[in-house]
């Protein structure tokens, strides 16, 4: 079962240069998943333990992954699923903090093991937090060279803790300004189009209107090629729109609202360490696709915001379907945060593009956008829309 056979340090300088060893090998990693796995690989031998393992959550508390360590491949195969996080899992899940336990087999919160899995007796369980957020727990079981796990095995394991969360963070952080350098490029290229060849053939498609005007000799037919010209103009703009729509990676082509909605939350939990609540109706009147991509395309600037510049801890997203009357269903999408907030006007005199774009989105379906925010206090972007509403023939 075991694939290597592992010996705890001696004497306090030994432990001490284990420990030192061990948090440089897990300082400077760049990638999420190679940083859990280096984790456990390296704590396992330092503490003498013959199992590691690293599990983290999502925010309904199930487990999300759970990397091994001291298992081989084989056994690995053979156990199967992830485990679901019930007994002393769900427990060290749901309390957040230290557990040590002499024998797991004697304990009465124990749930079982599944089949193939090998027998384990003496358990430590230690919660990864930073900046009073959890990130996951380390488990380690069957002590070698005695029956249980030390006070100063559970000291050890909690002062490595604080440097493995550090080190998830670091490689979270690492991926994420991965991320946000194409994000960056695609938005520059957006720009450039919207600045550049969109208001190019705005301004041709104006004096093309006027020339249409000004003909004298077979007025029909010129006015009508005319127009004909005008009108591929504008379908040309539209395209380019669209192709700028398309660059932004947070839009989902083709999804409907509830799946936009739950791939941008699910997408925004696994990068951000903020708290995001969802509520979402049972159900959920469907939009046209591209009233559907201009709400997806609020909320993720919305988000991003978030991310970026609130230091928010909680946020939540919030979509309500209520009756318009005669104007038929409205829907509603609230995103708010907990954050540092900012000063509306402020932003619009600077002229930041975000959030012109995102009134203008709003504005185009037919839609309302209100933002509620004040340094200190949070905010809130608030849009509704009327579920039969259609996008804006305006082209700029």
């Amino acid at each position: 079962m075991l694939d290597a056979k592992v010996v705890a340090p001696r004497g306090p300088s030994e432990l001490q240069a284990a420990f030192d060893a061990a948090v440089r090998g897990i300082a400077g990693l760049t990638s999420v998943d190679d940083a859990l796995q280096v984790i456990v690989d390296e704590l396992r031998p330092l503490v003498g333990a013959a199992y590691a393992a690293l599990g983290t959550v999502d925010v309904d508390g199930r487990i999300e992954k759970f990397i091994t360590s001291g298992l081989d491949d084989e056994t690995r195969r053979r156990i199967g699923a992830l485990p679901e996080g019930h007994g002393l899992l769900g427990l060290i899940i749901h309390e957040n903090r230290t557990f040590r336990i002499p024998d797991l087999n004697v304990d009465p919160r124990r749930f079982g093991f599944p089949p193939h899995h090998p027998p384990m007796t003496s358990f430590l369980g230690v919660p990864i937090t930073i900046k009073g957020i959890s990130l996951g727990r380390l488990y380690l079981t069957n002590k070698i060279g005695a029956e249980e796990f030390s006070e100063e095995d559970r000291s050890l394991v909690e002062t490595f803790a604080l440097h493995a969360g550090i080190a998830m963070e670091n490689a979270r952080l690492h991926e994420q300004l991965q991320r946000l350098a194409v994000v960056d490029e695609r938005e520059r290229i957006s720009k450039d189009l919207h600045d550049g060849i969109i208001q190019n053939m705005y301004a041709v498609g104006l004096s093309l209107e006027d020339v249409a005007e000004l003909i004298d000799e077979d007025r029909v037919e010129a006015a009508a090629r005319v127009e004909r010209a005008i009108d591929a103009i504008h379908l040309s703009i539209r395209d380019i729109r669209n192709f700028i729509f398309g660059l932004r990676p947070e839009l989902l082509a083709g999804a409907t609202l509830g799946v936009g909605l739950a791939a941008l939350a699910d997408e925004y939990r696994h990068n951000m360490i903020v708290d995001l609540e969802v509520r979402l109706p049972d159900v959920i009147p469907e939009p046209s696709a591209e009233v559907t991509g201009h709400l997806l395309a609020i909320v993720a600037e919305s988000l991003s915001n978030i991310a970026r510049h609130s230091k928010a801890s909680r946020a939540s997203l919030e979509l309500v379907a209520s009756d318009g009357g005669q104007s038929g269903d409205i829907l509603e999408l609230t995103v708010e945060d907990n954050g540092i907030g900012f000063d509306p006007r402020g932003v619009v005199k600077l002229g930041h593009q975000g959030l012109a774009n995102t009134r203008e989105r709003a504005s185009e379906i037919g839609g309302s956008l209100a933002i509620d925010s004040r340094p200190g206090a949070g905010s809130r972007v608030i849009v509704r829309v009327p579920v039969s509403s259609e996008v804006s023939r305006r082209d700029v």
